[in-house]
This record gives C-alpha cells, structure tokens and sequence, in this order.
C-alpha cells in the first residue's frame, strides 16, 4: 500500500503533462495569462516605451571625443596601442613591397609552384590561372594589397586563436569561460566588428587589420581546443608513462595528433579573413574590396564584378590549397620532399629574378582587358528588357516590387504592429522550447537591449528581413538537400557549384543581386538567400544521407513508397541536422542583410553605413550593439544544442 500511495501523484497527472514540452507550454500559458493582461494596461501601444529606453549617445559621443582628442597625447595610445598600429603598418608595406618586388611573374610562379607541392600539378595549373586572371582583368595591384593584407591578418589570427585554443584545451576552467565569448563572436555579423575598432585606431589599414583578426581567429581557437581535447587518451597516457613533463607531452603528443584540425581551422581563418578584408575596404582597407565598394556606390555593375572576380579567384584558391594540405596529411611524406622544395624555390626565385632584369615586374597595360564595358552594356541592356514588361513572368524589377509589397512590407508592419511585450514573450516562448530556460533568458534579455537602446523599429525592420529570407532559403535549401540526398547524381552536379559559393566572401553576392535587382530591400534580401543556401543544402544532405540504413531498410520491407519514408524516417531522424540547417541559415542571413544597407537594404545596417560614412561613431555603435544583440537573440532562438539534455529546465 505504500508504494502505491506514494506513486499516485505521479500517475495522476495527465499523460500529456508528462512531456517536457507540454510542461513548458502550461507554464508559458499560466505566466501570459498574468502577464499579458498588466503590460497591455500599462503598455497597450507597440512601440517601444521611452520610459524604458536609455539614451547612450551623449556618454558614447562624449567617449568617442575623448579617443579623438586624446589619441596623440595619452600613454594608452602613444605607448601600446600607437605601437601596435605602427606594427601593423609595417608589417602590411612589407609584405606589399615583397609582393611588388617579386613582380607578377614571381608571385604567380610561387603560387603556382606551392599547389603543386601541396595538391599536385592540376591545382598548380588552376592556381596559376587564377593569378594571371587577376592580371588579366586588370587587378593586380589592388590584389596585391589585399593579399599582402590577407597575409599579416592570418598570420596575427592564427598566432591569436591558437594561444586561446592552447589555452581552452588544456585548462577546463578557461574552456568554460572562453566558450560563450567564441559562441557569441562567431554568430555576429561582420560589420559589428568594425565600429569599435574604428573608434580606437581610426579609420585605415591598422583598423582593417584588427577587425580582421578579431573575426578570424575564433575558429582557429575552437578547432586548436577541439583538437587538444579530442587527442586520444591512450596515446597520451603511453606519452606520460615514458616520464615526460607536460610541456613534451603537448609538443610531441597532443598538437601532432591534433593536426587535422588545426589545419581545418587555418583553412575556416583563411576564408573569414578574406570575407572581413573585403567587407573592411568600409573602412579603409584598400585593395579588391574598396574596388567593389566604390562601383557599388556608383552602382557601376561592370567595375564591381571586374574587382569581384578576382575575389572569387583568391578565396576558390586559398580553399583548395588548404584543403589539400589536409588530405595529406597522415601520409607518408615524398622521400624527396625536401629536394623538390628547394627546386621550388630556387624556380620561384629564378623567375622574380628574370622578371626583373626584363623590367617587367608590373602587369603590362597592354594585357589588362576591359571588361566593366561590356558587362554595364549588358546591364543596360537588361535594364531595357528584363528589368520589367516581360510578357507572362514580368521583370526582375517587378519580380523585386512585388516582394517587397507582399512579403517585406507585411512581415515588417505585422511585427512593428505587435506590442514589445508580446514580441519578447514569443522570443522567450520559443528559445525556451527548443533549449532551457537560460537560453531564454539570454534571448529575452538581448532583445530587450534592442529596445533600451532606442532602435527597436530599426532592428524589427531587419529581422522583418532576416525571416523572410530565411524562409526562401529553408523553402528552396530543404528541397534541394532532399533531391541531393535521394540522388547522387544531383549531388555530384551540385558539389562544385556549392563548393564555389561557399568559398565567395559576402562582398561579392551583391554585384549580380544589384544587376538584377537594383537597389533596396529585396536585393539585400535575395543576396542573403543566395549566401546562406549552400550550407542549408549541406547541412541537410548529410543529415538525410547519415539515417540509420537499418531504419530504412525496415521501412522498406513494410511497403513504405519513398515518399512516405522520407517523411516518417528520414525526416524524423535527421531532425537534429535540420534543425543545424536552420541555425545556420539563420546567422548567415543574418550577416549578409546587415551588408545590404550598401544597396538600399536600410535598417541596422545602413545606420552603421551612415554613422561611418559621417564620422558619428555614437549612432554606429547603437546600430552596431543592436546587431550584436538581434544576431545573438537569433542564434539563441534557433540554436539546437541542449534543448534536449536538461529536461527539467
């Protein structure tokens, strides 16, 4: 009798309430109901309450005035932070003058002659190509310049991420507090970085650099701390038996064994400082991106691709080659390794020398090839004939309007027409069923930020673009991971296609959308789209291509179509890809509508376009602090990590 009176509590409740879900809901449900009814009296309107916002420009612009004026006279500056603007300064000419020096013969033939050491002769064919292309194109100086940036920003990044890796992979306690400032870091868009380091360094190559660094070297810092931890124990346990100190064991065990993955981490570095050198040219970077920015503000499409092309070059090229650096490893090495690397170099040099004597060391004039023309003659000629009256579909520009009108426009008015404490409990609602109650908390609390800080209608303008865009992207990414997965011809047409726009800086998709489109909104939302599918399409072929074998074979043999296993198996039990899918969608998007406030896209992203283009530092990093904290709100309401591991949360 006491073992069944002391268990009716538990079976009395209803089976429903048994699911941690129905739980969170009954309670979601109980604290509207008292909630709902007092912040509608006191708070009936939508908008933001300016009881509740914080005015932050007058400290901001009193603080940014004290750095103006204080930046040649006080130690900070003249004695640390001076000091590293200078290095960095240098360092850059260095590398420049190097390059300039070698001429474009050398610098193509040590290029060339590294992937083939690397990868082998058809990536050295490519890689050389790719180069004289850049010249070709008539580029080569401004590419230069932004390899010789993309140089010293890897360099300081790698040097960065792998002391903090070293540091969370081999201190438990540092891991935990390094973990959510890389967790946060990687889910911000780009253009927040640039602010905060304009204001200290100002505007030019040093501040370029920094922002660069900063966006770099978080992945090589989870990836060094992943590699460290993941060593394998045995190993390591026979490395300690033979007396060696911890030192020895982390030079001569755990970094070896970690290899892949520092190299994953250079590569994941590499491609992010590429796509921050571009996006910096904002802030006086130079090179292949302030090419693109300046044709795009003069809406000059031809210049644009002509400078965005050799972007593309660069990244496809970097990506490969550090790939292939990779796969090797764990082979056994060439028995004339060394050899064959010192004929690389004397050939390198060989050919820098030639170049020299020849008097050649610049790209010929005569070669470059004027392509801005032709392609804004095509422009124009779509503008006449795409742009709209098309018989049956209309134009590109219709295309545009219509979308605005009947996606953009409604989603932005229907969220501004919400009042803010409704807008916070959905954010709340919905972090809490897919993660725990801290997961909300940091969700409620970011958006409310948004709201303290004055620019709610501002940043539920861009979040009104962020959901549509992620909706397109999910819609077409979801459909077409589905025909990957179910057909390995479809994949192997898809791969390099995926493989291509996935190396291409975030920069560069807003060259085709502005041919198509314009500018405006619906431009910086069909380049978000174009940006984030590849990894939706990834993320959910892998997923479906990953289910049990088992599970499908069993539905097989109970007559399920194809059809109905996709629905009933795949689906189900990729769930945790999908949902991957979808976080990631979510903060690419993300990223590249922060971007499109260059082409009209507005909101968020062109107050931080707009307080940088007037020097009013103090609107930009309001409009910059609220995109921290709608992309941080973002990656905590879509995050699938942990929801499922504290089921009492």
């Amino acid at each position: 009798m006491a073992t069944v009176t002391a268990n009716a509590p538990r079976t009395a409740l209803p089976g429903f309430l048994k699911q941690p879900v129905a739980r969170k809901l009954l309670l979601l449900a109980l604290a509207a109901a008292i909630l709902v009814p007092l912040a509608d009296a006191r708070w009936a309107s939508g908008s933001w309450p300016g009881a509740l916002t914080v005015d932050v420009s007058e400290p901001l612009t009193k603080v940014s005035d004290w750095i103006i004026d204080n930046r040649d006279s006080h130690p900070l500056f003249l004695y640390f932070l001076g000091h590293i603007s200078n290095a960095v300064v240098i360092c850059v000419r260095a590398v420049y003058l190097v390059l300039l020096a070698a001429g474009w013969a050398g610098v193509t033939a040590a290029a060339s002659l590294v992937a083939w050491r690397v990868a082998g002769p058809r990536l050295a064919a490519g890689t050389g190509v790719a180069f004289l292309a850049c010249g070709f194109l008539g580029m080569w100086v401004p590419t230069m310049q932004t390899l010789a940036l993309m140089v010293v920003a890897v360099l300081a990044s790698v040097v960065v991420g792998v002391l903090l890796g070293l540091a969370a992979g081999l201190s438990d306690r540092l891991d935990r507090l390094l973990r959510p400032v890389l967790d946060t870091m990687q889910v911000l868009p780009a253009f927040a970085y640039l602010l905060p380091v304009v204001l200290v360094f100002g505007i030019g190559v040093p501040a370029a650099v920094l922002a660069t660094v900063v966006y770099a070297a978080p992945p090589m810092a989870r990836l060094t701390a992943l590699g460290l931890r993941g060593a394998d124990k045995e190993v390591l346990e026979a490395v300690e038996s033979l007396g060696t100190t911890a030192r020895q064991r982390l030079l001569t065990a755990r970094i070896p064994l970690a290899r892949k993955e520092l190299l994953l981490g250079l590569n994941q570095t590499i491609m992010m400082a590429l796509s921050m050198a571009v996006i910096a040219s904002v802030i006086g970077a130079g090179g292949l991106g302030d090419r693109v920015y300046q044709a795009l503000a003069s809406v000059d499409v031809g210049a644009a691709l002509a400078a965005g092309i050799p972007i593309v070059l660069l990244a496809v090229v970097l990506d490969r080659v550090t790939g292939a650096a990779g796969e090797k490893l764990g082979e056994e090495p060439h028995p004339n390794g060394r050899r064959l690397w010192l004929y690389a170099l004397a050939g390198t040099a060989a050919v820098a020398v030639a170049g020299r004597l020849a008097g050649s060391l610049d790209w010929p004039d005569a070669w470059a090839l004027n392509i801005a023309e032709p392609v804004n003659r095509a422009v124009d000629w779509m503008t006449d004939h795409l742009y709209s009256g098309v018989p049956v579909v209309g134009g590109t520009a219709d295309w545009a309007a219509h979308f605005t009108t009947w996606v953009l426009d409604p989603v932005r008015d229907g969220l501004l027409w919400l009042p803010w404490w409704s807008v916070l409990l959905v954010v709340a609602a919905l972090a809490w069923l897919i993660g725990t109650w801290r997961t909300a908390l940091t969700a409620v609390l970011a958006m409310a930020a948004i709201g303290a800080l004055g620019v709610w209608k501002p940043s539920l303008d861009t979040l009104s673009q962020v959901l549509a865009a992620v909706a397109v992207t999910l819609v077409l990414g979801f459909a077409t991971g589905i025909a990957a997965a179910r057909s390995d011809r479809v994949e192997r047409l898809l791969r390099p296609v995926l493989d291509v726009f996935q190396t291409m800086p975030q920069f560069v998709y807003l060259i085709p959308v502005v041919a198509l489109f314009g500018v405006g909104r619906a431009p910086a939302v069909a380049a978000a789209v174009v940006y984030a599918l590849p990894a939706v399409v990834r993320i959910t072929t892998q997923g479906l291509r990953q289910v049990d074998p088992a599970a499908l074979e069993s539905s097989r043999s109970l007559g399920a179509t194809p059809a109905q296993q996709l629905r009933q198996v795949q689906l189900p039990l990729a769930r945790p890809a999908l949902l991957l899918a979808v976080n990631q969608g979510v903060v690419l998007v993300l990223a590249v509508v922060i971007i499109g406030g260059l082409v009209g896209g507005g909101a968020l992203g062109y107050e931080v376009v707009a307080g940088l283009a007037r020097g009013d530092l103090a609107t930009g990093l309001v409009a910059g602090a609220a995109i921290v904290c709608l992309g941080l709100m973002l990656d905590r309401v879509t995050q699938p990590t942990e929801r499922r591991a504290k089921k009492g949360a």
